[in-house]
């Protein structure tokens, strides 16, 4: 496995994403930003099977709070989560599925820890092991992946299928403490602090549309 730090500087589409994948493996957050022409918002995402209770705390502290569970087509038809409505009119189609909490082992379901009880009964594939509403918010993500739609759920979704982990992770939107939406050099600033690499949905878009050595090897290498 490569070092980290060597990414810290990062200046090509396939550096960014070769760190990115790195820390994901490593269990770490990625900083995402999707274009400056469709939410420009930043993103702090983590592979939902690799979520702490300090990562998680962080994303409801320095994020917006609404934590959004990023979930294949496949999975959501299989945990059977209805789409919160069936005329999704929003500007940027975002997939919103019917709120989630785990049918056991949580209190209100608001805690960091409950989020993570949540998250995990989900990444069962268990129907039974859920129930609704809830505190946690999955997305059904295209089936294309970025390729499909350019949101940071499919962006999050093929990150972490391109690490070789399961095509499932967790988002949040990153907020300053004014209450305002990070982006751009704010949001490399939070991601150098925390030593998280930062990449854009672009960067994702431009390696799985091109042919060539797989991100698993890649990193590897």
């Amino acid at each position: 496995m490569q070092s980290l730090q060597q990414y810290f500087e990062a200046t090509t589409a396939e550096q960014r994403l070769l760190a990115a994948l790195a820390a994901l493996k490593l269990g770490q957050p990625v900083v995402l930003l999707d274009d400056e022409d469709r939410e420009n918002e930043a993103d702090l995402i983590i592979a939902a099977e690799s979520i702490t209770e300090p990562i998680m705390a962080r994303m409801i502290r320095d994020c917006s709070g609404i934590v959004c569970l990023c979930l294949t087509p496949e999975s959501v038809e299989a945990l059977g989560l209805p789409q919160m409505t069936s005329r999704n009119r929003s500007r940027n189609g975002t997939a919103f599925t019917v709120t989630i909490e785990a049918r056991d082992g949580v209190s209100t379901g608001v805690s960091a820890a409950d989020r993570i009880t949540t998250v995990r009964a989900a990444l069962t594939g268990d129907p039974a092991a859920l129930v609704s509403p809830g505190h946690v918010f999955p997305l059904r993500a295209d089936p294309r992946g970025v390729l499909g739609r350019r949101g940071h759920t499919e962006g999050s979704v093929d990150l972490a299928a391109l690490a070789g982990l399961a095509p499932a992770a967790l988002l949040c939107e990153l907020m300053h403490e004014d209450g305002s939406m990070m982006r751009g050099d704010a949001a490399l600033a939070y991601g150098r602090e925390h030593g998280w690499p930062l990449l854009t949905i672009e960067d994702i878009v431009a390696w799985r549309s091109r042919a060539g050595q797989p991100a698993e090897e890649a990193i590897a290498a």
